[in-house]
């Protein structure tokens, strides 16, 4: 019932002696993931806080140590993009950087270096995901609004995210994972990306998509909705009120051309057989209509 993380991954989290870092962190291990290591330049050889974490100088230290496959990056943006580059270095499968306001010139050098390495980058700028079923949370979101079911939520907004899930779950919808892919202009893992891997799990039935303006990942996803994806998928734009040029919250969120438009991306959605979500307020109500009530 999930995808990318389950009970079985061995997350590190870099920053993890900082305020966001511990704070989330204890969240994390509260919710039941199993966070192997934290690593802090300087404070190697302590324990994190009360728990029997060991936390170490490096990522590559900790991941020889404790063999962590998965990073959590609490780390402030003007340093995340060395951290994202260490834990690639050291053969970490799965980095999730949560600082926004990564300079876009500092991710492309990074986005190149992930190409073909091994390593998927969720973020920046992201809430993380996390799959209920397996009681796994990489990331900031709030773990009690989840429950474990079999639809797929991925989004560009950490806010709306949780307002999805809460919806969901109200109405009794299970989520099998929850990816929130970030809104920066220079990101990682892509929605096409998740939709493939939804779209191969058997425990996942349908998909909530939620995109918003700028950029044209949503275009992209509805041409993959189109040509392969065997799922139903819910989408919600959000943004349509945007003027031209004014950044609307993400760094990437923001209209460049008749492409980044809102209705562009609802148009392309629409096209490819997508349900179209109507308000941030039929999330919950539309995805139970796709699933037949």
């Amino acid at each position: 019932m999930s995808i990318l993380v389950d009970r079985n991954s061995r997350v590190l989290v870099q920053g993890i002696t900082g305020r966001e870092g511990s704070f989330h962190t204890l969240r994390c291990i509260e919710y039941g993931t199993n966070v192997v290591a934290g690593v802090t330049p300087g404070r190697g050889g302590q324990k994190f806080g009360e728990t029997d974490i060991d936390v170490y100088d490096t990522v590559a230290e900790a991941v020889r140590e404790t063999s962590a496959n998965v990073s959590l990056i609490f780390v402030p943006a003007p340093l995340a993009a060395d951290a994202i580059l260490e834990s690639a270095a050291a053969g970490v499968a799965l980095v999730v950087p949560i600082a926004e306001g990564i300079p876009p010139l500092d991710m492309v050098p990074v986005a190149r270096t992930l190409e073909g390495s091994g390593t998927r980058m969720l973020g920046p700028n992201c809430p993380g995901l996390i799959s209920p079923g397996e009681r796994c949370k990489v990331g900031i979101m709030p773990g009690a609004i989840h429950t474990p079911g079999r639809v797929g939520v991925v989004s560009r907004s950490g806010t709306l995210t949780y307002e999805a899930v809460g919806q969901l779950s109200a109405l009794g919808i299970g989520q099998s994972s929850c990816v929130g892919i970030g809104g920066d202009p220079v990101s990682g893992t892509t929605f096409v990306d998740v939709l493939r891997l939804f779209n191969d799990d058997p425990e996942t039935d349908a998909v909530v998509l939620i995109g918003e303006i700028g950029g044209t990942k949503e275009q992209e996803a509805a041409e993959y909705i189109k040509a392969e994806m065997t799922k139903p998928v819910a989408a919600l734009i959000v943004g349509q009120s945007a003027p031209p040029g004014k950044r609307m919250g993400h760094a990437g969120a923001i209209i460049t051309g008749s492409a980044a438009r809102a209705e562009n991306k609802v148009a392309a959605l629409r096209d490819a057989g997508a349900s179209i979500i109507p308000s941030p307020a039929d999330i919950g109500t539309t995805i139970q209509d796709v699933l037949g009530g």
